[in-house]
């Protein structure tokens, strides 16, 4: 690609990626609306993994039209990029995992594909290195029973990255579809997707966050994000370390 997608910055150190520029650095041909529509439903939450933009832009006629965009965090624009299952897609994820490594060393993101790929390429091997002197050096994470009875509470991502540090392989997306699987979290489409199941609840697993998310029209809905308990993170490293994630139903 000779023109990357623009990553911005902002003085607190939070990355965003435009969606419509996403959309036209993949090459998709379905129009932007219709396309980011089906990204979402994978598990994307309004209001934490991205937010919407509007912008009157010249139309037909001398008239104007309101424009839908939405800003991206990097790592919500990693995943979208990875679904597409191409080959485009994996040059933009390995581009933006460059570019992020850039930013947070506070360095200049790459200007071509090449220094993109050649960065990449150098950080994943100093990862491999940094895991192995990990594992030499102290035990995998376990969960003490202080952990089970905390009242700190994490997002279902973060529960992912836990269990990768584990020696599972899975990330945000493919747990949220796991937890609907199993009956923890509802998929049934509609306000609820996503939201612990009453059996969960019950067991204490998770706990709800709700955040009021302000549309571009005045209108104010309310985002419900399921947060993962002490114990509900106890509950779920040992049923994936052990193999036996049952269903909640």
């Amino acid at each position: 690609m000779n023109d990357l997608i623009p990553i911005s910055q902002s003085d607190d150190g939070t990355i965003a990626v435009s969606g419509r520029a996403l959309h036209v650095g993949l090459e998709v041909s379905t129009r932007y609306n219709d396309w980011f529509a089906r990204m979402i439903a994978y598990g994307f939450t309004e209001g934490e993994d991205y937010v919407l933009n509007s912008e009157y832009v010249p139309g037909a006629n001398g008239r104007q039209y309101e424009q839908i965009d939405h800003a991206l965090t990097l790592d919500a624009a990693k995943e979208i990029a990875m679904i597409q299952r191409t080959e485009r897609g994996q040059q933009v994820r390995r581009y933006f995992i460059a570019a992020e490594k850039q930013l947070r060393g506070v360095q200049q993101i790459p200007r071509t594909y090449a220094e993109a790929l050649r960065a990449a390429a150098d950080a994943e091997e100093a990862r491999i290195a940094a895991e192995r002197q990990i594992e030499a050096d102290a035990p995998k994470v376990l969960f003490a029973d202080a952990v089970s009875t905390s009242d700190s509470t994490i997002l279902v991502g973060d529960l992912a990255k836990i269990l990768r540090g584990n020696g599972v392989d899975i990330g945000a997306t493919r747990l949220f579809a796991l937890l609907r699987e199993t009956g923890y979290l509802i998929a049934r489409k509609g306000s609820d997707w996503n939201s612990p199941t009453q059996k969960a609840m019950d067991l204490g697993l998770f706990r709800i966050k709700e955040t009021a998310v302000t549309h571009s029209d005045g209108h104010v809905t309310v985002n419900k994000t399921p947060k993962v308990t002490g114990k509900g993170q106890t509950y779920f490293v040992d049923r994936f370390l052990s193999g036996r994630l049952e269903s909640a139903a």
